[in-house]
Formats: C-alpha cells, sequence, structure tokens
C-alpha cells in the first residue's frame, strides 16, 4: 500500500521491504518535505501546477534525489542557491498539486494526517537531510517549520521506528534513532546508499 493509506496492521510488514522492491510513485517524494523541502502552488486557478523543492548540503544528495524523481515520472532539475548550496527541484507539474494540498494550510506547512512514511519516503528523507550521530542516526527537520516536527516523530512511530525528538529550539532540529532494532528497522526500508565515499559514510547502518 501507498502513503496514506497503511493501517496500523501493516506496520510489522514494512521491515520485509526495501526501497528498491516498492515501485516508484509521485508519493515518495513526500519524504523531502518531511526534512527541509517545500512544495510550491503555481499555475492558474483554471490550471494549477506545484513544484517541490529542496536544499540540501551536498551534490550527491541533489543527484540522488533528482534520480527519484526522474523515477517517480516527473522532470528534476539541479541548481545552486545564492549561497551556492545544491538545489534541486521538479520542473512545475500537475501531479504535484494533491501534495501540495495535502501539505500545506495557507502557507505553511504541515503533515497530513496519518502520514506513513513508506520505505521510498523514507529513502527520500534520508537523502535529504539523513546523518549518523555516533551509534545513532539523525533525520533532518525542518526548522522554519516547527509544528510538523512532533507529527513526524509520530509518523516514525507509525512504522515500528519510534525516535527522539531533538534540536527544536535550535537550526539543526532532528529526529534521532538509536537502538540497534530501530536502525535495523531504517536499514532495512531506505536500501543501499548512493554511489561514493561520502555518501556511504553518511548513509544508516547498524
Amino acid at each position: 500500500m501507498r502513503s496514506g493509506c497503511l493501517n496500523v496492521t501493516d506496520v510489522s510488514q514494512l521491515s520485509f521491504f526495501s526501497a528498491e522492491s516498492v515501485p516508484p510513485a509521485i508519493a515518495d517524494l513526500t519524504g523531502i518535505l518531511a526534512a527541509s523541502g517545500q512544495v510550491s502552488l503555481l499555475g492558474t486557478a483554471q490550471v494549477p501546477a506545484a513544484r517541490l523543492s529542496v536544499v540540501v548540503d551536498r551534490l550527491w544528495r541533489a543527484e540522488a534525489l533528482a534520480e527519484m524523481i526522474a523515477e517517480a515520472g516527473l522532470q528534476a532539475e539541479i541548481a545552486r542557491t545564492d549561497e551556492d548550496t545544491p538545489l534541486v527541484r521538479t520542473t512545475v507539474d500537475a501531479r504535484l498539486v494533491k501534495i501540495a494540498g495535502e501539505w500545506t494550510m495557507g502557507a505553511v506547512k504541515t503533515v497530513p494526517p496519518q502520514w506513513v512514511p513508506g520505505p521510498r519516503e523514507l529513502r527520500a528523507w534520508t537523502l535529504a537531510s539523513g546523518t549518523p550521530d555516533s551509534d545513532r542516526y539523525l533525520l533532518g527537520l525542518d526548522p522554519q517549520a516547527p509544528d510538523t516536527h512532533s507529527p513526524l516523530a509520530s509518523a516514525m512511530m507509525r512504522v515500528g521506528i519510534a525516535p527522539t525528538l531533538i534540536g527544536t529550539r535550535g537550526t539543526h532540529p532532528a529526529l534521532r534513532i538509536s537502538g540497534r532494532r530501530r536502525l535495523s528497522r531504517l536499514v532495512e526500508n531506505v536500501g543501499e546508499p548512493p554511489d561514493g565515499a561520502e555518501a556511504s559514510a553518511l548513509w544508516p547502518r547498524t
């Protein structure tokens, strides 16, 4: 089942699937919004459309996310911000309007009720903002959207990866995942790291 349609009884099945074994879908990209990604409604009232984008700290993240965007059937663009930081975004597409409606309330980013991050959503989140922290792992949150932090922690609990919410008063809030069982479940879901030593070093592992 895709994100948003998963029952609690299905949670125990998630660890049997990894991102490589789940068919790509546009909903996968909601994992970017769990990080610092943004979705913007564009187009017109008659022909609505939207664009999804995220600024990341390393080029390999942008390239891997662009690959996921392409796998979902959308076109990706990689650019640089004014601060020369990698930026990956979709082109404007009407198929993103539904996600924009679910993930925004007015101009504020929100988390849809009962959102469940499947393997590919978790992979997108990890690509956008995942980083190791000693023997734990951090999934970065959006410092500009503090109201999303607790709902995202609850979403992770629904897939059996109960996190600790940290750094909420700073510029680097995150969900910290610790413990062998939780880390193993995350590793099983997100699949293999992108090519390259840096990506491998920053990828979750038990």
